[in-house]
């Protein structure tokens, strides 16, 4: 596993919309809002266009994926593991 680096942790922060000092509950709010905003299937009947749909529906995987790693990270780095549900 590669070393985690400060840059990092800000940067799944920054994805999270989360600063320092945080919580669990802070953590998983935060989780579950940005899950939310990029949802893939909330861009189902926003064009009716397939090639703008069809990037902005990679683009909310993508982003969903990217909100998981961050979470992963973070929750790993400050987070004890009882704390977290």
């Amino acid at each position: 596993m590669d070393r985690i680096t400060e840059q990092d942790i800000a940067h799944a922060l920054d994805v999270l919309g989360l600063t320092l000092p945080l919580t669990a509950q802070d953590l998983e709010r935060a989780k579950r809002v940005q899950l939310y905003n990029w949802n893939p299937s909330r861009y189902a009947g926003l064009t009716n266009s397939p090639k703008q749909y069809t990037e902005q529906f990679r683009k909310a995987e993508e982003m969903t994926r990217t909100v998981e790693a961050a979470y992963a990270l973070v929750s790993t780095v400050f987070v004890p593991d009882d704390a977290v549900h």
